[in-house]
């Protein structure tokens, strides 16, 4: 059986919980994939109060610790130190994924482990100073003990092999996907999601958890500027509140277009493309992404997109977004500037867009994951 950890879902927490929920989910409805060694997935997750199991998924077996989420993250760093084997945790197991940057210590069985950025070493600033001694100590242990990693980034693997000298044959990129219920949507059901969140009829928005790295003080800055230019009326910022989120409520509270942005909070699947669909353009200028999933979202639903010109997101947006420095203003109210004022060009970047988010598919993400899976298990076959 593989187990899969699927932690990060079951906690709702942001893009880590959309990767496992999706690759989970993708693996069962493509079955074992053939090799007569993986005809089963088992779930794992920290259980806390209250936690539910994923829908859907409620027939596959499930095993549990009852830890809370730092606890837990300690206990699995010690286990590795003390050189403790947690098999007990998962029997009959073939092969554990972490899907997150946290590898159980296991004797018995083969490891794959997910790394989503590193992010914590290019912007330590930007994070809280426990979680990022935790994952400079941790993360590097994590990746040496692994039988084999999955980055999710060209971007993701360069990071990896720089900072902990790993050999790229060791990590196999396999880029991530926007879900399927990600489309352009009819009139009808764009306007019922307006009225619900009491979004203006145009307006930029932004997707992602509200945190130092996702710029948004710069991006306030720059939609006060096309907002008394008249190219919007609103800037929507859907997501959860994460950490160190001051220096952006700061910034609003001063804002003379501060009635004009909307915080809706998280927005549940069943809306989201709605909300990207009666979008004017999905403006993205963050400092740093892993990957960057609400560039392909947005894309899928027939958002034009402009976005940061770093890290991995040229290679999720290709020729089909228009690219921004971070770091400079000009660069950012220019390029919104140009794609707000140019009918033509929105067109053209939505015929791309659809076209690139059409490229990237969670049947990919999970054929190639499994070809992993079944690499790591003839090898240790062997």
């Amino acid at each position: 059986m593989i187990y899969i950890d699927v932690s990060a879902a079951v906690h709702g927490r942001a893009g880590l919980g959309r990767y496992a929920e999706s690759l989970t989910r993708a693996l069962v409805g493509r079955g074992g994939g053939g090799s007569g060694t993986q005809d089963r997935y088992g779930l794992f997750y920290n259980r806390e109060r209250g936690i539910e199991p994923l829908s859907g998924l409620e027939h596959l077996p499930a095993r549990t610790v009852a830890l809370g989420y730092k606890p837990w993250r300690m206990a699995v760093w010690l286990g590795h130190l003390a050189g403790i084997g947690f098999d007990r945790l998962l029997p009959g197991g073939s092969l554990f994924h972490a899907t997150e940057h946290l590898l159980l210590p296991l004797r018995a069985m083969p490891t794959v482990l997910t790394v989503h950025d590193l992010i914590f070493r290019h912007l330590p600033q930007h994070h809280k100073r426990l979680n990022r001694w935790y994952l400079n100590l941790a993360l590097p242990l994590y990746c040496r003990r692994a039988e084999h990693i999955i980055a999710i980034s060209e971007c993701t693997r360069r990071d990896l092999s720089a900072a902990y000298h790993l050999d790229r044959d060791s990590i196999t990129v396999v880029p991530e996907a926007a879900d399927l219920r990600f489309r352009p949507q009819p009139a009808e059901r764009v306007e019922a999601v307006r009225r619900r969140y009491g979004l203006p009829d145009r307006y930029l928005l932004f997707v992602g958890t509200i945190e130092p790295r996702k710029n948004l003080p710069r991006l306030l800055k720059a939609f006060e500027t096309l907002h008394r230019e008249r190219f919007t009326e609103g800037l929507v910022v859907v997501g959860r509140r994460g950490w160190l989120y001051g220096d952006f409520f700061a910034a609003l509270e001063t804002s003379p277009v501060r009635e004009a942005v909307c915080l809706p909070g998280f927005v549940p699947d069943a809306d989201l493309p709605a909300v990207y669909s009666g979008a004017q353009a999905l403006a993205f200028p963050s400092l740093y992404e892993g990957f960057g999933l609400p560039v392909l979202e947005a894309m899928a639903c027939g958002t034009p997109v402009a976005c940061s010109g770093t890290s991995s997101l040229p290679e999720v947006g290709g020729d089909a977004a228009l690219y921004f420095d971070p770091d400079d203003d000009e660069s950012l109210v220019g390029t919104l500037r140009r794609l707000l004022g140019d009918a033509e060009l929105q067109q053209e970047l939505v015929q791309r867009g659809r076209a690139q988010a059409a490229g990237f598919s969670w049947d990919r993400v999970a054929a190639e994951t499994q070809a992993v899976y079944e690499r790591v298990m003839g090898k240790g076959a062997e």
